[in-house]
């Protein structure tokens, strides 16, 4: 079948965007799925942080790439063996599937999967496969098993996860990756003990849902840091006691008198080795610093070695939120139902898959939290 897309065919163009055009907007032809995978119509795709790291090349990835991996969708048609969902049925991505069978997915992380690691890593589905291909007969890799900025696409039956059919699915779409992200890393990699502080640093969709995940989990106070002041007013809106401006204040200082000596938690989600530092410095003696952020491969942070025994302090990374994904999913989405986040005030604005590349420009600028691209499902 046809199907149009954005694709990325070289990393590390220069910006602005909406002159180089990284992202080529093009009509591929998608095979169908097969055995223990599903056909997706794509409703909405968001644009994150994760995608823009591929586009300037800080997150390498093998090339050429079908991008997004943020998204909702509406089942078109099931392969071989998938036996528990059915075309209309409603669902949500999620970028790291199950295999269900090596160690990590034994002992309940399957966020660490093996076989989804190594899948993501060469582009490919859990099994291997690749589906879409350009006008060239090219082979076009998957971007983390959903390649969301895709009118249809093709993904394992573990990468997606079965929603309610009355939740709007421009709202569902964040909680594949921001929401996922940001409030897992409260509940699930901090387990955020109510009545703690917890200081949140870089205010973009993943670190805004920690934001409400941390309101959610009863932390008191709930520091917000960030460079933009719009940013630390949803930052507000959404659930921040205090907030602090990185560009005309010091962070650790500010955090540490709010405190009155360093947050209990203190998450980084701007990935910036200079920030997790901050982060770190700014944690209470016997705190936790959890990391989400992606910083290139090649940077490094340096904290002091024995501070780590005499203040007693952790630092501890999170991949996914440390999601389960067909546990955390569902809860999330009853929070949402429930008024405990408010997921629908980190919705910036709807665009058109044209207008992509220029959307990738205000996210670079910190002018969105979260744009969704809005396809036009049949």
């Amino acid at each position: 079948m046809k199907t149009r897309a954005a694709v990325l065919y070289e990393m590390g163009q220069a910006a602005p965007y909406r002159e180089s055009q990284p992202l080529r907007i093009e009509e591929l032809e998608l095979s169908g799925p097969g055995p223990g995978e599903v056909l997706v119509e794509v409703a909405n795709a968001g644009l994150c942080h994760s995608d823009l790291s591929v586009i300037n090349g800080s997150r390498p990835r093998v090339m050429p790439m079908v991008m997004g991996h943020e998204a909702s969708g509406i089942i078109r048609d099931v392969g071989a063996n998938v036996d528990d969902l059915a075309a209309g049925d409603h669902v949500v991505f999620s970028f790291m599937p199950s295999c269900g069978r090596c160690i990590p997915c034994a002992t309940g992380r399957p966020v660490m999967c093996n076989a989804a690691a190594s899948a993501n890593a060469n582009g490919t589905l859990l099994s291997g496969s690749q589906h879409f291909r350009n006008s060239s007969g090219t082979t076009l890799h998957h971007h983390l098993g959903v390649s969301a900025f895709s009118q249809y696409t093709v993904a394992a039956r573990q990468s997606v996860i079965r929603i309610d059919p009355d939740l709007p699915l421009d709202i569902a779409a964040i909680f594949g990756c921001a929401v996922k992200t940001g409030v897992g890393a409260v509940f699930n990699t901090a387990g955020l003990v109510p009545g703690a502080s917890c200081a949140v640093f870089g205010m973009g969709g993943v670190g805004l849902s920690a934001i409400m995940g941390a309101r959610a989990a009863g932390a008191h106070p709930i520091i917000a840091v960030d460079l933009l002041d719009s940013k630390l007013e949803i930052a507000r809106e959404l659930g921040a006691t205090h907030v602090v401006n990185a560009r005309t204040d010091d962070p650790v200082e500010a955090i540490r008198d709010i405190t009155d000596g360093g947050a209990d938690y203190s998450i980084e989600v701007v990935g910036s080795e200079k920030v997790l530092v901050q982060a770190y410095e700014a944690s209470a003696r016997g705190g936790m610093t959890v990391t989400v952020g992606l910083p290139h491969p090649s940077k490094q942070f340096s904290i002091s070695a024995v501070s780590l025994v005499a203040d007693e302090k952790t630092v501890k990374g999170c991949y996914m939120g440390s999601a389960v994904p067909a546990r955390d999913l569902p809860r999330f989405i009853s929070m949402f139902e429930a008024g405990l986040l408010p997921v629908d005030k980190l919705l910036t604005a709807t665009i058109a898959l044209d207008d992509i590349n220029a959307a990738f420009d205000a996210l670079d600028k910190g002018e969105a939290v979260r744009q969704v691209v809005q396809f036009d499902v049949g």
